[in-house]
C-alpha cells in the first residue's frame, strides 16, 4: 500500500475500534444490569456473573461492527474534506475509484472480523451461554431458596436469613424429617454449596445439630465448626440441552440431520440463520460503498455536507431495516432471502455507478431555499434585546 492508503486505512480502523469498543461496552452494560439477579437472587459469584453476561459480547460486536465502520468512514471522509486533502488528491490526478481503495481495504478487514464472529465465535458463545444457564437452572437449591422464607422439599425444610456475594448463605436453618426414626434440626451461622465428584454438599460453618430420636425424651445436641449436609438429590445434572439454530455450527445449518427434532419443528429458521451468517460480512462493504458514493466526491469547504450525512443515515437505515424484514420473512419462504441478495447487489451497483460518474449528492435548491426561509422566520420571531437607556 502507498502512504496515502496506509494513512486512510489506519485512520479508519482506529476510529472503527474506538466506536466499536464504546458502543459495545455501553450496550453490554445495559444488558448486564438485567442479569444482576444472578448475584442478588441466585447467589452466584461475580465471576459467574461476568462470564454469563460476557458471552453476549461477540454477538453485540457482530451487530455493531457495520455501524461502527460506517461512522468511522464518515469521520475519515469529513476529516479529509475539512483539511482539503480530498480536493488536493483529486487535483493531483487521483480518481474516485483510487481513493475508494483504502476504504475498501478497511471494509474487507472488518468483514473478515464479522465473518469470524458470525460463523464461529457468536454461535459458540451462545451455545456456551445456553449450557451455562441450564447448569445454573438445574441447581434446585440455588433457585428456590429465598431469604426469610421457609421452603419445603419433601421431608426437608430450609430457611436462610440472606445471601452474600460469592454464594455465601447466612442464618441457615434445616429441619430434616426424612428418617422416621429420628428428626434432625440444624442451625448454622453461614454456609456455601460445594460440588465435587461425590455430589453436592452444603458446607455449614459455626452451628449446632439437635437429634430427636424416637422413644427418647431428651435430644442429643452437637456443636460443630464445620458440617457437610448432603444435597445431591436436589442438584440435578444437565444431560440433554436443546440448542436452537443460533447456537448451531455452520455445518449443522448447511446440512442438518433429518431426524433433528428442532429442524423438524422449525426448518425455516435453519435456512434464515444460515443466510444471516452469510449476509453479516457483506453489510460492512455495502455501507462503505453507500458512504463513499454520497460523501466521497471532492467538495469545497463552503459546500454543506450535512445533507449528505443525513442521506447516508437514511439510506443505511432503510437498507438495514429492509434486511431485517427480509430475514424475518425468510423463515416462512426462501424468496425474501433472494430478494435481500438482490437488494444488496442493487444498492452496491448504484453506489459504484455514482462513484464512477463523480456525482455530488447535494440538497435540492427548493429544499435549501425552504430551510433558509424557515430559519429566517424563526430568527425574526425571537425577541430583540432592548438597548440600554
Amino acid at each position: 500500500m502507498s502512504a496515502i492508503d496506509t494513512y486512510i486505512v489506519r485512520t479508519t480502523l482506529l476510529a472503527f475500534l474506538l466506536v466499536l469498543v464504546s458502543l459495545t461496552g455501553i450496550i453490554w452494560i445495559t444488558q448486564a444490569l438485567r442479569g444482576i439477579d444472578l448475584m442478588t437472587g441466585q447467589g452466584q459469584s461475580v465471576l459467574v456473573f461476568l462470564g454469563v453476561t460476557g458471552l453476549a459480547i461477540p454477538v453485540l460486536a457482530m451487530i455493531i461492527s457495520p455501524i461502527a465502520l460506517l461512522i468511522a468512514v464518515v469521520h475519515t471522509l469529513n476529516r479529509l474534506a475539512t483539511d482539503s486533502e480530498t480536493i488536493v488528491l483529486n487535483a493531483s490526478g487521483m480518481s474516485p475509484t483510487r481513493l475508494l481503495r483504502p476504504f475498501l481495504i478497511a471494509a474487507l478487514l472488518v468483514s473478515c472480523l464479522v465473518a469470524s464472529l458470525s460463523i464461529y465465535l457468536a454461535p459458540a458463545s451462545l451455545g456456551a451461554l445456553r449450557k451455562w444457564q441450564a447448569e445454573i437452572g438445574a441447581d434446585v437449591l440455588t433457585n428456590i431458596l429465598r431469604p426469610g422464607e421457609f421452603t419445603k422439599l419433601g421431608a426437608l425444610t430450609f430457611r436462610i436469613q440472606g445471601r452474600q456475594p460469592g454464594g455465601l448463605l447466612v442464618g441457615i436453618f434445616i429441619d430434616d424429617q426424612r428418617n422416621p426414626a429420628e428428626r434432625i434440626d440444624i442451625l448454622a451461622d453461614r454456609g456455601a454449596v460445594q460440588k465435587d465428584a461425590r455430589g453436592s454438599f452444603l458446607i455449614l460453618q459455626a452451628g449446632n445439630l439437635q437429634r430427636f430420636e424416637a422413644g427418647k425424651r431428651d435430644p442429643a445436641m452437637v456443636a460443630f465448626s464445620s458440617y457437610a449436609f448432603d444435597l445431591s438429590q436436589f442438584s440435578n445434572t444437565v444431560q440433554n440441552i436443546t440448542y436452537g439454530p443460533r447456537e448451531r455450527r455452520l455445518g449443522d445449518l448447511i446440512s442438518p440431520q433429518p431426524d433433528d427434532p428442532v429442524f423438524k419443528k422449525v426448518p425455516g429458521e435453519f435456512r434464515a440463520e444460515l443466510h444471516d451468517r452469510l449476509f453479516a460480512p457483506i453489510y460492512p462493504v455495502v455501507f462503505v460503498l453507500i458512504a463513499f458514493a454520497i460523501l466521497g466526491a471532492p467538495r469545497t469547504t463552503r459546500q454543506n455536507r450535512n445533507f449528505a450525512i443525513a442521506m447516508i443515515i437514511l439510506t443505511v437505515l432503510v437498507v438495514r431495516i429492509a434486511g431485517f424484514g427480509f430475514s424475518t420473512a425468510g423463515v416462512a419462504s426462501s424468496t425474501p432471502i433472494y430478494l435481500q441478495y438482490a437488494m444488496l447487489a442493487a444498492v452496491s451497483a448504484l453506489s459504484v455507478w455514482t462513484i464512477l460518474r463523480g456525482i455530488i449528492v447535494e440538497a435540492p435548491v427548493n429544499l435549501t431555499w425552504f430551510a433558509e426561509s424557515v430559519l429566517a422566520r424563526i430568527s425574526r420571531l425571537r425577541p430583540k434585546p432592548h438597548s440600554p437607556g
